[in-house]
């Protein structure tokens, strides 16, 4: 096995026993990225001088016996979070001359481990899009198929951790862009309980959805990450201030008795893929044969989670992105005057799909129109937050497919942004409540694409989550 081939564990194994350097470790990742970069587009900015420079100061950490679990691991970070000396843009053209003066927190934390930064990936665009086909710098092509998507928004992460360019990625996910394309490009990804890590420099699409977690090529590597930056932030007063637990013991749990449910609504969805459904009813069928007891009840309020998702968001995006002037920060657009500078910056920095988010939420928002739709909404999600509050009572978790489908084609439905849309039906759900959510690799369609399963728990349930996504076996 390659050393880029190794996850975190298998590295962390390698370098304590001094069987291979982190700047032989690294080299590997960098070695890797040269030669599928070109064709996958996975990052925007790599960051080889600084990344062999940081594996050295992690070998001189290693042989001084400073070891922490993310010593000399070589990561990647999607583009939408701040990384201090690293151009980070957001995978949109107003940023594209943007270089951070800080970290973000769960970037500081695992560069103070000694964790060595190889580069920023590709994504839609601050976060909108669901296949990585709406960043200014190129879409994301799937690993496993050039011909398809790799999903978004986080698709460059993906895509590099399927592909073995990095040993694990940071990412963002706001209504499931870290679980989509993870399911799309056979990895693992979760989101996080809203609050569980700290959102303080990330790029703000929708504050009250967004949330950081780990994109890894195992369960076991996620606990491992999300052990490490997971807590409470003074830089960010969302996060919550319970203590974060041993996610490794809890991964480890047996099923026997555990209460696993099955919400009919995510098998019945119009548009669903009949691999994926047989697929993960298998899965299902072997968590019983584990010793969970299956439980199937209706979710009638899931049919209104992408509808809300794609009121409330563009409304947050709307405020959001105001700070996006051209004259703060980014790129400034030539003009005859104050309001050309606005208008010119953002015409130009801003791709098509980020320009409709903030005009629909602009509207949603202005007088006559907030409580028909921004109000009614933020009703509608009170009302999806007490449906899974219900569910939870009678269930431990909840098992559904991650997408309707397995990747679609390069093209295929970025001429109608609806259809788009579509592909977080399964997803957006879980990012309305704020509950955790993890995508894990199920199996396979006929053609070789892979096929991921959603589990969600109630708040703060990552190990518990992660212990049944453990027990998923391709």
């Amino acid at each position: 096995m390659k050393l880029n081939e190794l996850t975190i564990k298998e590295a962390q194994e390698g370098l304590r026993n001094k069987k291979f350097t982190s700047v032989e470790l690294t080299k590997a990742c960098l070695d890797r990225i040269k030669e599928r970069n070109v064709e996958l587009n996975a990052f925007i900015t790599v960051c080889e001088e600084t990344a062999l420079k940081e594996a050295q100061n992690a070998d001189e950490m290693l042989v001084e016996g400073k070891i922490f679990p993310l010593t000399g691991i070589p990561f990647a970070v999607k583009d939408a979070i701040c990384t201090a000396g690293v151009r980070s843009t957001g995978a949109a053209k107003v940023l594209d001359n943007y270089i951070p003066p800080y970290d973000a927190t769960v970037i500081k934390k695992i560069r103070e481990q000694g964790g060595v930064l190889l580069g920023k990936n590709n994504c839609d665009a601050f976060g909108h899009g669901a296949s990585n086909e709406n960043s200014m710098y190129g879409p994301v092509k799937n690993p496993i198929n050039l011909d398809k998507v790799a999903g978004g928004s986080s698709g460059g992460s993906a895509a590099a951790v399927a592909d073995n360019m990095c040993i694990f990625a940071i990412a963002e996910d706001t209504g499931g862009s870290i679980r989509q394309p993870a399911s799309f490009c056979g990895i693992v990804g979760m989101r996080p309980s809203y609050g569980r890590n700290s959102r303080f420099g990330i790029m703000p699409m929708a504050s009250s959805f967004d949330t950081v977690g780990p994109m890894t090529k195992t369960v076991e590597d996620m606990a491992i990450v999300m052990q490490e930056i997971a807590g409470k932030d003074a830089l960010d007063a969302t996060t919550v201030p319970d203590l974060v637990p041993t996610y490794n013991d809890e991964m480890k749990k047996d099923l026997t008795g555990l209460r696993v449910g099955v919400p009919q609504e995510y098998f019945e969805a119009e548009g669903m893929d009949s691999e994926v459904r047989d697929v993960v009813e298998k899965q299902i069928k072997n968590l019983e044969k584990r010793g969970a007891e299956i439980i199937y009840l209706s979710m009638p309020l899931t049919k209104y989670a992408i509808a809300v998702y794609y009121v409330l968001v563009p409304s947050e995006v709307s405020s959001n992105f105001g700070r996006l002037d051209g004259i703060r920060y980014g790129m400034r657009a030539d003009a005859k005057d104050l309001f050309d500078v606005y208008s010119k910056s953002r015409a130009s920095g801003f791709p098509e799909e980020v320009k409709r988010r903030i005009l629909i939420g602009t509207y949603a928002l202005s007088s006559g129109y907030y409580e028909a739709y921004y109000k009614k909404a933020q009703q509608v999600r009170t009302l999806i937050c007490r449906d899974f509050d219900r569910v939870f009572s009678d269930v431990d978790v909840l098992v559904t497919p991650t997408s309707p489908f397995a990747a679609f084609g390069l093209g295929e439905k970025s001429a109608d942004p609806l259809q788009l849309y579509l592909a977080d039906i399964f997803v957006s759900p879980a990012a309305s409540a704020g509950i955790p959510a993890i995508s894990v690799p199920a199996g396979e369609t006929k053609s070789g694409l892979p096929i991921g399963l959603q589990i969600m728990g109630p708040k703060l349930s990552e190990g518990l989550i992660m212990s049944v996504a453990n027990n998923i076996k391709k």
